[in-house]
């Protein structure tokens, strides 16, 4: 077998410590191989990197476990080229496996160029999406405290969330602080309420009477505190986010031309894709990156189940949001294709296939650098012809029993 990388290394890690082979050139033609173990402590891993470099190693393979891979990539991806391998690429011979014979499959996987690296961003994309990845988390946890709040009330009988939409709006966290102060009359907690919702006082007494005791209050207010802790954090973050991706604004000025895709969303889809649209070779590599096209499974000539890959979660989050935000559009080519779809194929194809085209899209506009254009909500209209439309839905009444004449709007 060809050998492909003359002085290459596999390392295999774990928590505690990683396991190192390198092969390079020895005596004659045969190949010199050697392993070593390390603890992952910075003192040893730079000790490892000595190593590597006075052996002339040149590339660098490891198997993408947890979270464990990401010190010994940076500390080495200055000096030495760096594969991170998928390890359903790399499966080994059943029954053979340990920590150091990992180490040298891997080597040797390298060696003969029988893997390809997976896609690792450059290190400022990184902390952008280190902090896009953290807001989503304390908003997820804001929005967990707010439902177990809202479970508390209804434990004391208070049914705030039937009447008012947001029971953290103005007029609900107005009548939640009057109850954690110890206020327990429902009249005038009504009055509490703001614009619309003063319409709805007679219903808010209603709602507002219940069992609210000392120790529904010591929770609400233990929520509230959370609540509001998570809301100065997302801010905290945003603010950041802002001035990481002042550097992009290019490419997030491109990004929100494409309907559906918000200020806020924009910056997600960059740190998880990053700003080089280069590293994926077409849009529909990018695209089967994300998990957002049909899988292929075919077997004895058959196809099965095409659904698509897992992906990566977070970009598929996001491109969730977009996707129905799209959808909700008016004349939009977005919106026109999910409501084609969502007819034949249900609206969760039809949600991914949207998804799908704005990937497509954001793929050529920053390859390209160009806005988003669009085209229009009578695209498949005109794509399938006037007259062939005309000749199904006449077909269709004719069938019905009608009897139809067709008048322009012009002539009438």
């Amino acid at each position: 077998m060809d050998v492909l990388h003359e002085r290459c290394a596999g390392i295999d890690i774990s928590k505690a410590d990683v396991k190192v082979t390198i092969r390079v050139p020895g005596a004659g033609k045969r190949r010199r191989k050697e392993t070593r173990t390390f603890s992952t402590m910075t003192r040893d891993l730079l000790a490892m990197r000595d190593w590597l470099l006075s052996e002339g190693v040149t590339l660098v393979g490891m198997e993408a476990t947890g979270i464990y891979w990401k010190p010994v990539f940076y500390l080495l991806e200055h000096d030495i080229e760096c594969w991170l391998l998928n390890a359903r690429h790399m499966k080994a011979v059943p029954g053979r496996k340990t920590d150091v014979k990992d180490a040298e499959w891997i080597a040797e996987l390298v060696e003969h160029g029988l893997v390809r690296p997976s896609f690792v961003l450059p290190e400022s994309i990184r902390q952008l999406r280190d902090l896009t990845r953290y807001r989503t988390e304390v908003v997820r946890e804001r929005t967990r405290e707010a439902q177990r709040l809202e479970k508390l009330l209804e434990d004391a009988g208070i049914k705030l969330s039937s009447v008012v939409s947001d029971i953290l709006g103005v007029s609900g966290r107005a009548m939640l602080e009057a109850l954690v102060s110890g206020l327990r009359d429902p009249q005038a907690l009504a009055e509490m309420a703001r614009g619309s919702m003063r319409g709805k006082r007679a219903v808010l007494i209603e709602a507002l009477t219940g069992r609210f005791g000392d120790h529904h209050a010591f929770l609400a207010r233990t929520m509230l505190d959370r609540i509001d802790a998570c809301t100065a954090t997302e801010a905290r973050l945003t603010e950041r986010i802002e001035e990481q991706v002042a550097r992009f604004r290019r490419q997030l000025d491109l990004l929100a031309t494409i309907p559906g895709v918000s200020p806020r969303t924009a910056p997600v889809i960059l740190a998880e894709t990053g700003a080089d649209m280069s590293r994926f070779g077409s849009a529909e590599h990018l695209a089967s990156w994300a998990g957002v096209c049909p899988g292929n499974h075919e077997s004895a000539g058959r196809q099965h189940t095409g659904k698509t890959r897992h992906g990566n979660p977070w970009l598929k989050a996001v491109l969730g949001q977009t996707a129905v935000s799209a959808a909700g559009t008016k004349n939009t080519y977005l919106a026109a294709r999910y409501r084609r779809l969502a007819a034949r194929r249900g609206k969760k194809r039809a949600l991914v296939a949207v998804e799908h085209s704005v990937l497509i899209a954001m793929w050529h506009m920053l390859v390209h650098d160009v806005e988003y254009a669009d085209l229009g909500g009578q695209y498949f209209l005109e794509r399938t012809g006037r007259a062939r439309q005309t000749r199904r839905l006449v077909s269709q009444l004719n069938q019905l029993g009608y009897q139809v004449t067709l008048q322009t709007v012009e002539a009438a």
